[in-house]
């Protein structure tokens, strides 16, 4: 079952911003490593604005994936940031680590329309954020 966003931090964002979140661009993650400190990493971001939602596709051993599952069944505080030029969005929220087949496949989907079709991997997953935050120039 997908996660639970939280739709109303989407309410009255403009059409800048929705276009800004559906342009193909790297953006930035930034997690929490167990010692403390902040481990940031290039990923590929999809936002779902009538979920409330921003998902990560990853492989379950990756460092982003290995600090969220740390952080217990209640998942992580967790930032995605995309940046062009002077531009920049910053989404903040729980992320939750997802590996039903459901939530992988509508992850993909949604990677696909953004980025390219992602090649398979057996150890895929999905960071589910449910965006209780936005900060930036877009909005």
């Amino acid at each position: 079952m997908p996660g639970v966003g939280v739709r109303g931090v989407f309410d009255g964002v403009g059409a800048d911003f929705e276009t800004f979140w559906a342009e193909r661009r790297i953006c930035l993650l930034a997690t929490v490593a167990g010692d403390g400190t902040p481990h940031t990493v290039a990923v590929g971001v999809t936002v779902d604005l009538a979920g409330g939602l921003a998902r990560v596709i990853a492989r379950r051993g990756s460092q982003k994936i290995r600090n969220v599952l740390a952080a217990g069944e209640g998942g992580a505080r967790v930032a995605v940031t995309g940046i062009d030029g002077t531009r920049w969005s910053t989404l903040q929220g729980r992320g939750i680590v997802r590996s039903d087949r459901a939530s992988v496949a509508e992850a993909e989907r949604r990677y696909a329309q953004r980025y390219r079709t992602p090649r398979p991997h057996p150890e895929r997953v999905v960071l589910e954020i449910a965006v209780d935050r936005i900060l930036g120039s877009v909005r």
